[in-house]
Formats: structure tokens, sequence, C-alpha cells
């Protein structure tokens, strides 16, 4: 489970998948009501849903490519918009699983998911084929260089947030900015350079071979693939059919009114129907509005970072269920729809707090 949230904070979705795959069949080895989601998986599925992500890659790699001047600009907002939606999406997972409308049944609906084997059983589990490497101990001089360089993070963020300290003059930029906008500005910046260096200086200083052990872990890569494969035809279909007979578009018409009155920008309202339903049905409609908008206007950030902040929830409920044969879902889908809501209010709010409005 740490492994899959840690790679989806960085962005990696594709490495994500084998681990929560793992981690979402080791929960059902321990489910008392097979075929029923148990209220860790709902949990565990809030976690990925409400997408608590350091550094939202692909829209900043669209923005970069549009030949955006600070394509990384939306790195701050996107981490304070996802950890509104991680917020909401826990909060509602914990919140739902007491209403009595999504209390398990007392009956299984369906057997244990092939391969796995309940704790009790006769027959001894498979032993596991991951092993993890022998990491060196955090001996003193470790942690005083871990900390050295954390420390010197620290040091460059508050250099630009609050250049007063420092006897340093604002930027252009930084004039009439809170210290609050100017932290989010530096974290943006300062962000990627950060994590590219804290995580290869911590796996020296614990003798990790990082190589090796990303080989090891793509080896699982093929049959992963090859056991979702089923359940991603049937999302991918029901998402064309619904897209395709104009339901999308419909839902903005009837919702336009409403969102007018709370000055959500309309642009935005065929992204954050989709983004539940389909990742590259999203992107598409973010490079469309990128084009259409330009890299860095206002609209386009708050699109960025809503593609930074939320998480396609029905594709991750559908394959993660579907790899553990669990078909009753309880409340995973509107706890992580509430997350998505969550995270598309967020983005909006807080892009007019930092960017400014039109």
């Amino acid at each position: 489970m740490v492994l899959n949230i840690a790679a989806n904070m960085l962005g990696l979705m594709n490495a994500a998948t084998p681990l929560g795959l793992r981690a979402m069949k080791d929960l059902e080895s321990l489910n008392k009501l097979p075929g029923t989601a148990t209220n860790a998986m709902c949990t565990f599925l809030a976690i990925n849903t409400g997408s608590v992500q350091l550094i939202p890659i692909t829209a900043i790699a669209v923005l970069a490519a549009a030949g955006s001047k600070n394509p990384s600009a939306i790195i701050g907002t996107a981490l304070v918009a996802t950890l509104c939606s991680s917020a909401a999406g826990l909060i509602a997972v914990k919140a739902l699983e007491k209403w009595r409308l999504f209390r398990p049944a007392e009956t299984p609906l369906a057997p244990p998911a092939k391969g796995i084997e309940k704790p009790n059983s006769a027959e001894p589990s498979e032993p596991a084929t991951v092993v993890s490497p022998t990491l060196a101990p955090m001996t003193t001089w470790r942690w005083l260089v871990l900390a050295g360089f954390v420390l010197c993070f620290f040091w460059f963020l508050l250099q630009p947030g609050s250049p007063e300290w420092f006897n340093l003059q604002p930027s252009a930029d930084q004039t009439g900015q809170n210290a609050v906008v100017r932290c989010i500005n530096a974290a943006s910046l300062l962000a990627i350079p950060f994590l590219l260096s804290f995580f290869p200086l911590y796996a020296a200083l614990r003798r990790i071979p990082v190589y090796e052990e990303f080989v090891e872990g793509a080896k699982e890569g093929f049959n992963v693939a090859v056991r979702i494969i089923p359940y991603l035809v049937a999302m991918l279909v029901a998402i064309g059919m619904f897209r395709g007979a104009g339901g999308i578009d419909l839902l903005a018409k009837m919702l336009k009114p409403e969102l007018d009155l709370v000055h959500f920008p309309t642009e935005l309202l065929p992204m954050a129907l989709m983004r539940p339903l389909s990742g590259s049905g999203t992107l598409a409609l973010f490079s469309d509005l990128v084009k259409q908008r330009g890299p860095d206007d206002l609209i386009v950030r708050m699109a960025g970072t809503i593609y930074g902040s939320t998480e396609t929830t029905f594709y991750v409920i559908a394959v993660y269920f579907g790899a553990a044969s669990v078909k009753r879902t309880r409340h995973a889908v509107p706890a992580g729809l509430i997350a998505d809501a969550a995270g598309v209010m967020a983005s909006v709010v807080v892009c007019r707090l930092v960017f400014g409005a039109n």
C-alpha cells in the first residue's frame, strides 16, 4: 500500500497499478465475505481516488509543449487541491461505511479470487515473489546528510517566499502577493529538483540498487496487463458509448445555469465530468483547452490543476476490484466521486487565489 501511494504521489500511475492490485489481493485474502468490498478496501481506494500527487507530470508536459512561460506553476496549486480531495475522500469513506445502505451483506457473493487463499487455509499460501533489498541502517552521519539537504530546500523556499526576511526586494511578479501565494509559487519551482535529488540521495544512503529493483518490478508488468485487460475493455466501451451518445454535453447544458451562479467556469465542466471516467479523454479535453486559450490562461491552469489533483475513479475501481473478483463495491464509488468533486472545487478556488481572477 505504501509503495502504491508513493508511486501515485510521484505521478507514476502505470507503476502504481501493479502495487495496488497486489495490495487489493492481499486485502481480499483477509475478507470474510468474498466478492464484497471491505471497509479497508474502500478506504484504500479512497486514498487512490483522492490522488495525492506531488508533481502532475502529464499536465506540466502539455503546458511545456504548448510554450508556457512557467509550466510548473500548477505544482503548488495541484498539491493544495489534491490534499483537499484526499481529505474529502477519507472523510466520505469513513462516514458512508456507517450507513445502513452500504453495510455488507451477510452472505458471500462469490468464492475467493483465483490464487488467493484464506489465512486459515490448511494449505500454506504461496511465498511472496518480491524480496525486499537489504537496507543499510540510517546512521547519524546519514541522517545529518539528509537533514542538511532538506534544510537547504527550505532555505531556497523561504528566499522567494519571504524575501523581506533576507533583505531582498520582491520581483515584479511577486509584487502585491502575500506570503502564502509566494510560498506556493516557490514550491512549484523547487518541487521537481527537490524530488529528483531527494530519492536518489536517500537510496544511495540506504544502499538500495534502484535500477535492479526497477527491472525486477517491471517483470510483473506483462502479467498485470493480461489480468486487467477484460475489465479495461468493458470500462472503455461503456465510456465510449456514454460520450458518443452525447451524455457529457447533455449534463453540461443542464448544469450550466447553476454553475454560473457559483462562478464556476463552464469551460471546465466537460473536463470535470470526464475525469472520473477516462484519463485519456480528460487529457484530450485538456489539450484542446490549451490550444484554444493558450497555456498560461487562468482557465487552462485551473484545468491542469484539476487533472493533477483528481483521479479516474471508475477506472481505478473497475481494475482494482475486478482483479480481486469483488462485485459489491459498497460505498467506494460515492466516496471516490466526492473526492473528485472536492478536488475540482479546490482547484478553481486555489487557482483564483494564486493566479488571480479574470
